[in-house]
């Protein structure tokens, strides 16, 4: 679909779909701005037409950013202008602006697709597809909606497999992993529309199946002593060190994941075995985890001195009104980063740092003392120890003792 014209031409173009899409009228300044100053760019090399390298060699000479090379995570102040190098490339390929990022409240179903879209949710529903799994699904499969509504089609029996090849071709410059989700979604969808006779041939066939490698990151380690330094930032005096103390510990010592935290209710503490009862959403799984001493103690100063009288069920809330669980998409990311900074603790550059980084140090701890890896998968509730055999390639200093008892870990003094 791709077809050349001279630079000029396709930012004019560019900037007319800019303004039909309803770009605020300061982007739209901006935009004729930074191109004005590409369109020099390219005169001096003289290009007439526009090409990846060349924007890539204006983002290098102009913002001293060399996208060839470049790793980790995006500076901010180079993301809006490669942003529009991209639409660049995306406007002459395609002759669409594609969405990269969706920012909209609630997203806005295109009119031809909408029964489409409303009858492949409730299909995902039937199947027992999980909340956080459909939320992120149906996000990719948005972009190829707007996508093909952005080509001019009405129907989805106008989909070709050319159209697929030229949405692959945008996701290109994605992860491995990313392309593999997106086109599994893209296969799944295509595959219910079939099934379902809302297109006449099978369509997820054309679907590219791209070669999967099990090649996870690395994870980021905490040493455990700064573990420990975060823990004890904790003002356990005021209501929401209590509670931040609580969550900590059961992250660090037992590797709840975040989601399963935030869902723990009530009636899942089960004072009388000193358990704590979890059906986990990510693997559907039923696990039981020890309430150790200090827990079962921070958990009970929590609830007694600091959680606010309210109706709802689950254990940790917000504690300013409303008194309501944390938000469906909360991370729990602000807690850490709270008490790192108090801590003292200087995260090396590119690292996570997040919640589930203390999960990765749980792991390291366990497998240092020599814990078996299956029994370290079912600490941490993975499906297999694939999962679990990437701390293989992690490393910090050992424990002196081993124990499978995961009180022990962060050599936690009674």
């Amino acid at each position: 679909m791709e077809t050349r014209v001279p630079i000029e031409e396709l930012v004019t173009k560019v900037l007319d779909e800019l303004k039909r899409l309803n770009y605020s009228y300061h982007s739209l300044c901006l935009s004729r701005g930074f191109y004005r100053k590409f369109i020099a760019f390219a005169k001096e090399k003289q290009e007439k037409y526009f090409f990846e390298s060349l924007g890539a060699s204006f983002l290098k000479e102009n913002y001293g950013f060399d996208i060839s090379t470049h790793k980790g995570a995006m500076p901010g102040r180079i993301r809006t202008p490669l942003r529009r190098i991209r639409i660049l490339g995306d406007y002459q390929l395609h002759g669409v602006i594609i969405r990269r990022v969706i920012k909209k409240p609630a997203y806005v179903k295109p009119p031809q697709f909408d029964h489409i879209l409303l009858a492949y949710d409730a299909e995902c529903e039937r199947n027992n597809y999980s909340k956080r799994g459909m939320r992120t699904k149906m996000q990719r499969l948005y972009f190829f909606i707007d996508y093909i509504a952005s080509r001019k089609l009405q129907d989805v029996n106008q989909i070709t497999p050319a159209i697929l090849s030229d949405y692959v071709k945008t996701i290109y410059r994605y992860h491995e992993k990313s392309i593999s989700a997106i086109l599994t979604t893209l296969r799944t969808f295509l595959k219910f529309l079939y099934l379902n006779e809302y297109t006449q041939k099978d369509l997820s066939l054309d679907v590219p199946k791209p070669k999967k490698y099990y090649s996870p990151a690395i994870p980021s380690v905490w040493k455990a002593e700064d573990v420990k330094k975060v823990l004890q930032s904790v003002d356990r005096g005021s209501p929401i060190g209590k509670r931040d103390y609580a969550i900590l510990l059961l992250v660090a010592k037992l590797g709840i994941r975040v989601g399963d935290l935030k869902a723990l209710k009530l009636h899942d503490l089960n004072w009388n075995t000193k358990t704590i009862e979890v059906n986990q959403s990510k693997t559907g799984r039923h696990v039981s985890y020890p309430i150790l001493d200090d827990i079962g103690w921070a958990l009970i100063d929590y609830l007694k001195n600091s959680r606010p009288e309210t109706y709802s069920q689950f254990v940790f809330i917000r504690l300013m009104p409303p008194y309501e669980a944390f938000g469906g998409n909360a991370n729990l990311h602000n807690i850490i980063s709270k008490y790192t900074r108090l801590a003292g603790i200087k995260i090396p550059k590119g690292a996570k740092h997040g919640m589930h980084s203390l999960r990765h140090a749980l792991a390291s701890a366990l497998l240092e003392q020599k814990t078996p890896l299956p029994v370290i998968s079912a600490i941490l509730g993975h499906l297999n120890s694939k999962s679990t055999n990437v701390y293989l390639q992690t490393g910090i200093e050992g424990l002196r003792q081993c124990a499978l008892d995961p009180e022990e870990v962060f050599n936690h003094e009674k």
